[in-house]
């Protein structure tokens, strides 16, 4: 945290407005700061120790912010974009003047964890293969995928440019026919069969998605796996591309997890949270700063 800071810079960093906005509130002897109203808005405080009070109420300063975000299909992992709607677009004015950026992305068309931030270090941290820090992936995927396949993914894949892959973890979940997870007809069995039907009907149904690739494999019967993948990397359409190495087409992508931090099963598709003391401490860990 800076030892000292203008007053109408943490004012704006903690959401009270504009510096105009915070000008008229300290013209209108709103603000305090250690119990005496203060008359300029540049004044030097110091956020640690000194007390300042808008109304009144005390001011809790925060030099960074960490949101999780559950992003839907059909928006894009950005700050600004001309032509599509963005992951910030999904926050509150408050939120967003704190400078949250995306760490990392997620395909226009994949959905899940995506964590937002305004700390440039943690992020770097995170996002860095040297860090050895795990993405983990749930995805339905066309074809039966098999042992030889993971072990493929343990040694590391070749894609279309030449990459080789950083060795991955993959787990193959459940298998079934597309067929039987397009009715309408409840599916019994293990959780893993339960999320996989959630996942298959999410992608007939909901917007955002390719359907055309689904309706294909519906049509054809063909076989498809629900999967849970590791990843240290960020290549752009990596777990596709990687996938797409192997001979197999993801459907469906969904990330669940960056490092220890999972995505709350309470948050559905566009919703958020800040997150709490001890996941902002699990990420610090994640990254090596505790």
């Amino acid at each position: 945290m800076k030892p000292s800071m203008r007053l109408d810079k943490m004012l704006a960093h903690e959401g009270y407005g504009t510096r105009s906005d915070i000008k008229r509130l300290v013209r209108e002897g709103a603000v305090t700061v250690n119990g005496r109203q203060a008359v300029d808005p540049g004044m030097h405080v110091r956020p640690a120790e000194d007390e300042v009070c808008v109304f009144g109420q005390a001011v809790a300063y925060r030099e960074f912010r960490y949101v999780m975000l559950h992003k839907p299909a059909g928006v894009v992992s950005a700050t600004e974009d001309a032509r599509e709607p963005t992951v910030l677009g999904l926050l509150p004015d408050e939120m967003r003047r704190h400078g949250l950026f995306p760490v990392g992305r997620l395909d226009k068309d994949a959905e899940g964890l995506l964590l937002l931030t305004n700390d440039g270090k943690l992020a770097h941290g995170l996002l860095s293969p040297r860090k050895a820090v795990f993405k983990t992936y749930r995805a339905l995927v066309r074809g039966t995928v098999d042992a030889a396949d993971a072990e493929a993914f343990a040694a590391g894949v070749t894609l279309d440019d030449g990459y080789v892959t950083m060795p991955a973890r993959l787990t193959v979940l459940a298998a079934l026919p597309a067929p039987d997870l397009a009715g309408d007809a409840p599916v019994s069995g293990e959780e893993a069969v339960r999320d996989m039907r959630q996942a298959a009907h999410r992608l007939a149904e909901e917007p955002g998605f390719h359907r055309r690739d689904w309706e294909e494999a519906v049509r054809d019967g063909a076989r498809v796996s629900w999967v849970e993948l590791a990843i240290r990397e960020g290549k752009f359409h990596q777990v596709k591309r990687m996938f797409a190495a192997v001979g197999k087409k993801v459907l469906y992508l969904q990330r669940v997890a960056v490092g220890d931090l999972r995505l709350d099963p309470a948050l559905g598709p566009g919703g958020w949270r800040e997150l709490t003391p001890e996941e902002e401490e699990s990420l610090r860990a994640n990254r090596g700063e505790a």
